[in-house]
């Protein structure tokens, strides 16, 4: 049996550390990231973009840094090297976190670090004009605290968001990034096997959630990046409820749930019965798997991202859901881009006009919700290459047998 029978101990035996051969991205390839951002800035006419301690930072240039009220950042121009921003007190820490070097612009906690970002771009070439202002484009992940602080010294500038520059590079990954979130895919379905072996009545949502942890532990991973479960009605709501749920016999169980990897993430869910299905269940259970292989099939180089929500829409519809985001049926988008941040540009959703292109990487997740009765997500993630869409994880196998182990 696939769901239930077995222990904790059992569970956590099954699995083992999934980790080795697996390689951080090195500088090599952050170098050629910085390098490919030149270029497009210089072919868009933008002359500097400010990276902020946070996904974009680390994107680029390596450095592992956290935002928070000071700001710490990296100044990438479209021409030559890189130079960082931050409080002088942290500069020997920021030193010992890079990877790809830089001058650090350093201030005191008196004075401005906005004053101090103006007057590093102009001592690095890119000198107001009120004329023809430089465009500079400002983090979009940057709290705004950062932005206004810097907007009333910036005369002479076009400040813009710096989306352009950094979707347009995050968004195709390369063969490093897909091998790590590929990896952290296979650790997390290993962690929903393992879990849904060791479900019995009377446990607790909580007491699944410490198991998924300790299961992300087991096979390398820091933890659980995040983690949610749900049971019975409670499994209608796509980002959980307040409470804690007990297991019964018949309840739905949704558990959606992912690990880090060398800073890539994983995002599984996986939605199936604790005991024997009803047929409502059952049938809901197949529509939503109609709905992500609609979504899927649809998702073909060139193709708008949007048109794989309507693929996906178009088919709950035909069961009977929506229309639209109307409920019973699907209350949001189809999919998110995934990375570094778990939720990236683009989105499979209505007015999302991006192209699918190689490097692409998405979740494919059409939940159907049903408020007073439960609801059922089948949440896989997929990547565009040269010929097509490509599963990172196989989607669920049956409302029997989700994961596919029986004979």
């Amino acid at each position: 049996m696939s769901i239930g029978g077995g222990s904790i101990e059992q569970a956590l035996a099954t699995l083992s550390e999934m980790t080795a051969g697996a390689v951080a991205i090195g500088k090599a390839e952050h170098l050629q990231r910085i390098e490919k951002a030149q270029a497009f800035m210089r072919d868009q006419g933008i002359a500097a973009i400010y990276l902020n301690a946070g996904s974009n930072l680390l994107y680029f240039t390596g450095t592992r840094w956290y935002p928070s009220e000071r700001m710490v950042g990296a100044i990438l121009p479209a021409s030559g090297a890189v130079e960082y921003i931050a409080p002088a007190f942290e500069e020997s820490t920021l030193k010992d976190f890079m990877l790809v070097e830089g001058a650090v612009n350093c201030w005191h906690e008196h004075e401005s670090p906005y004053q101090l970002f103006v007057d590093v771009l102009g001592r690095m070439g890119v000198a107001p004009d009120a004329a023809r202002p430089p465009r500079v484009g400002i983090c979009e992940s940057a709290a705004f605290f950062i932005y206004d602080g810097i907007r009333p010294l910036a005369a002479g500038y076009a400040l813009e968001n710096a989306r352009s520059v950094t979707a347009h590079c995050r968004t195709r990954k390369s063969a490093a990034e897909i091998a790590l979130m590929q990896r952290a895919k296979d650790m997390t379905l290993a962690v929903h096997v393992a879990t849904a072996s060791m479900l019995r009545e009377g446990i607790s949502t909580t007491e699944v959630e410490e198991f998924i942890a300790r299961a992300h532990r087991k096979v390398g991973a820091p933890g659980s990046y995040f983690v949610i479960v749900l049971f019975g009605e409670a499994t209608a709501y796509p980002h959980g409820v307040s409470y804690v749920q007990t297991l019964k016999p018949g309840d739905t169980v949704l558990i959606d749930t992912g690990c880090k990897l060398h800073n890539y993430i994983s995002d599984i869910t996986r939605t199936y019965v604790f005991g024997t299905p009803s047929e409502r269940q059952r049938s809901v259970w197949n529509s939503e798997k109609a709905a992500q292989a609609a979504a899927f099939a649809a998702a073909q180089l060139g193709v708008p991202c949007e048109e794989v929500d309507r693929a996906a829409r178009r088919s709950l519809e035909a069961d009977g859901f929506g229309p639209g985001y109307k409920l019973p049926g699907l209350p949001h988008r189809t999919g998110h881009g995934i990375g570094l941040d778990i939720h990236e540009w683009p989105y499979l959703v209505g007015g999302d006009t991006t192209p699918l292109a190689p490097g692409m990487c998405f979740s494919n997740e059409p939940m159907i919700c049903i408020p007073g009765e439960f609801g059922v997500r089948h949440e896989d993630h997929f990547y565009m290459t040269e010929s097509g869409p490509r599963w990172f994880t196989e989607p669920a196998h049956s409302i029997d047998d989700p994961f596919g182990l029986r004979k």
